[in-house]
């Protein structure tokens, strides 16, 4: 099968890697001509590091790179069966790349963004073939992480999902399949793991260090929420929670944080600028956290009630399936456990008291519970 890949960044090159190793002849193109070479150089390293750890063969290193070629032009991707793209999150910028990439390509191509939070509806609208385009959402780092979103949007042919569905399993990926929705099923469900938690820091309740220990070691998270956020960038979370707040209407359940904004205003963007929530520079010593049980309970108790809420909701809309919410939470932010079945162990009527504590206190409709929670057991 021919892959081609629009844009050779981080995810760009990883899904060229992912699609070269399961035996696909890829050609990874990127406007800016200098970023192919850097990125097809820094996965020989790559492939060098994972034969010399015994993960995949010496054969099957050089396997995978010879299966990628580098793209002049975007006319280089007119042979493909599939192009995905990876660029930056601009609605406009992709689209103008889209109805491009229609007139080399042939009428049987499927057309595929990678894109986290834009409509594919609204992406896929401007082309002649709107029924061949669809969303195929990896997340960062792609030959690592399982999860793949495929996301149809209304104008998608009824079959494609499935077929990508299919091919994604072939990858040796984790497809879960979700409605075009905003932030479709991870980015929608885990908006309130950083925004409640820059709430609490917002208003003096806790610090980072604290907030990020509560998650950790009452809830098992491998990463809090402000170290996570550093590590995918304060701007890039920032942008996303944005576009969702503003493709839901401005629904305050998604109202970004202003805390949040002065940070990327500041450029403190977290382990790629040296300083984010916490300073990576060399020796920089990591604040400890003061632990208080009764704060760490309450901390916890407040986001993982949000996030459970969160579930409920997604449930109730239809946007997948239970099985793949539960799984799209493990498997895209590594979340311990499911969340619907987590709502479950802690119980349902905890959640909802604990939500309508937070709306009596607050008066704001960012806690306002789905109807569904109060109805589940």
């Amino acid at each position: 099968m021919n892959i081609g890949i629009i844009g050779a960044g981080t995810m760009g090159v990883g899904i060229a890697q992912v699609a070269a190793t399961a035996g696909c002849k890829v050609v990874l193109f990127d406007a800016n001509a200098p970023q192919i070479d850097k990125a097809l150089s820094g996965l020989e390293k790559t492939l060098q590091k994972l034969s010399e750890k015994g993960k995949i063969s010496h054969e099957k290193a050089i396997e995978i790179r010879n299966n990628i070629s580098k793209g002049e032009v975007l006319q280089d991707l007119r042979d493909s069966d599939l192009v995905i793209e990876a660029i930056i999150e601009n609605k406009d910028i992709k689209t103008k790349v889209f109805t491009e990439l229609e007139t080399y390509v042939s009428e049987n191509c499927i057309i595929g963004t990678n894109t986290s939070s834009i409509s594919i509806t609204s992406l896929g609208a401007e082309l002649k073939k709107p029924e061949r385009f669809i969303g195929i959402h990896f997340f960062n780092p792609a030959p690592l992480m399982p999860l793949v979103e495929v996301i149809p949007s209304l104008l998608t042919e009824k079959t494609l999902a499935e077929k990508i569905y299919n091919l994604m399993k072939d990858w040796g990926k984790t497809p879960v399949i979700a409605k075009d929705i905003p932030g479709f099923i991870v980015n929608r469900i885990a908006r309130p793991y950083y925004g409640e938690a820059l709430r609490i820091v917002e208003e003096n309740i806790a610090t980072p260090a604290q907030v990020d220990d509560a998650m950790k070691t009452l809830g098992n998270f491998k990463m809090g929420p402000f170290e996570l956020m550093d590590l995918i960038g304060v701007d890039v979370n920032f942008a996303v929670t944005t576009t969702v707040y503003k493709d839901y209407f401005y629904d305050p359940k998604y109202k970004p944080s202003l805390l949040q904004q002065r940070m990327s205003e500041a450029k403190l963007h977290g382990r790629k600028t040296g300083k984010g929530f916490y300073d990576y520079s060399e020796g920089a010593v990591k604040p400890e956290a003061k632990k208080d049980d009764a704060l760490y309970q309450q901390i916890f108790l407040r986001i993982i009630s949000m996030l459970i809420n969160e579930a409920v909701e997604a449930k109730r809309l239809g946007v997948a399936n239970d099985e793949d919410i539960e799984l799209a939470m493990q498997k895209g932010v590594n979340y311990p456990k499911g969340l619907l079945g987590w709502g479950q162990e802690i119980g349902y009527s905890k959640i909802s008291e604990t939500l309508q504590n937070l709306y009596s206190e607050y008066q704001e409709e960012r806690y306002r519970q789905s109807p569904l929670l109060r109805k589940i057991d």
